[in-house]
């Protein structure tokens, strides 16, 4: 009886759905790909039309970028901290402090924080805490850049100075796979400098790097560029416009004064005769030998033979050895690092290229020309 009623309901059902719908039982007519309201309409399978997935893939591709963009923006609200996170032992010990990249006032970090190389703010708010800090006995430099900005490596040097000059500590410099220009410049602070035997250095001269005349090239192309100035120098190092010869005297007497002064730095401190220090310092690059051959570096040894010679000199036989590096503190480069920060700082330059490219080289000229005159550097190669 039980199987007589679920027949009849199960009947009963269907004739109901049959009833709701007419052409449900009807077979579906075949699709044609031939029929002409379906060409027009660029119809497939499915009611879809052709060429939606390439919608939807521009459509990923703008909230992809877009979610970069404002990544980029809070990464701005949530930038890390330039003071030092001094956490040192509560005993003697001698500190250790990295300059490692190019000395300039802003962080090598990405879209979304990440450890920097060096951080201009943060190493000089370091060395503020080592001139209070009683337990600290000493300081080694390890240096691995090619230079840097005039006004940041001096300002380095003079930090390094007044560290020498308020705590009476010994400042010893190790140099890395290079330490050349401005790397140099802030090794002279130290009371001895040690090279590793692979080391390169000197570079002992100042740059502003190459300045480009792109005038008779736009000129070629049919492009005028006129500059509304005030003062016939206001537009000096313009690369839509010949350099007259009153700029570059101008220009370099800028060069001129920072030259003479490293070079008077390093004939300081390293006692040598200006005018020697002055031959050495064409540009040139030195090997670890060529440079202690010279008298630019005190011997050949590494971190731990710093550290060694330091100790016996000083009779710091009880002192640890402590490093401080800087670690970006923000947010963001707490939670995703610097893996996810190289990644999204990729994809964002990537999807950048694609959405501003354009083609040409009259306009490929003008981005290159855009650069602004750049400062004058301590930096090994140039810009």
């Amino acid at each position: 009886m039980y199987e007589d009623y679920e027949s009849k309901t199960t009947d009963k059902e269907n004739a109901r759905i049959a009833a709701d719908r007419p052409n449900a039982g009807a077979r579906a007519e075949p699709w044609d790909r031939s029929r002409p309201e379906v060409r027009e309409r660029g119809e497939v399978p499915g009611g879809r039309r052709a060429g939606g997935w390439r919608k939807g893939a521009l459509i990923y591709v703008a909230v992809l970028a877009g979610i970069l963009l404002i990544g980029f923006a809070i990464m701005k609200m949530f930038s890390g901290s330039d003071d030092a996170s001094y956490a040192a032992p509560n005993k003697p010990y001698i500190a250790q402090l990295n300059v490692i990249g190019t000395i300039s006032a802003s962080s090598e970090g990405g879209v979304f924080g990440s450890e920097a190389a060096y951080n201009h703010g943060w190493t000089l708010s370091l060395l503020d805490e080592l001139i209070y800090d009683n337990n600290n006995q000493g300081l080694i430099l390890f240096v691995d850049s090619p230079g840097g900005g005039v006004y940041e490596s001096d300002e380095l040097y003079l930090k390094l100075r007044e560290y020498t000059d308020e705590t009476g500590c010994p400042v010893y410099a190790v140099m890395g796979s290079m330490a050349a220009s401005g790397g140099y410049y802030i090794a002279a602070a130290a009371e001895r400098i040690y090279a590793n035997r692979n080391t390169w250095t000197g570079s002992i001269g100042v740059t502003m790097g190459t300045m480009l005349d792109v005038s008779d090239f736009l000129e070629s192309h049919g492009v005028k560029v006129e500059t509304i100035i005030a003062g016939r120098n206001k537009a000096m190092g313009s690369s839509f416009a010949p350099m007259t010869d009153e700029q570059k005297s101008i220009f370099q007497g800028l060069i001129d004064e920072a030259y003479d002064q490293f070079t008077g730095i390093v004939a300081e401190e390293r006692a040598l005769d200006l005018e020697y220090v002055r031959g050495l310092a064409d540009g040139r690059i030195y090997t670890a030998a060529q440079a202690l051959e010279n008298g630019l570096v005190d011997d050949l040894g590494d971190l731990e033979t710093a550290f060694d010679d330091m100790c016996k000199e000083y009779g710091l036989v009880s002192c640890e050895w402590t490093e401080f590096n800087y670690t970006d503190d923000s947010l963001f480069g707490m939670l995703f690092g610097a893996t996810a920060e190289k990644g999204a700082a990729a994809m964002l330059s990537f999807f950048s290229d694609m959405l501003t490219r354009e083609g040409g080289d009259v306009e490929a000229m003008l981005k290159l020309a855009e650069n602004r005159v750049p400062a004058p550097q301590y930096l090994y190669g140039g810009r």
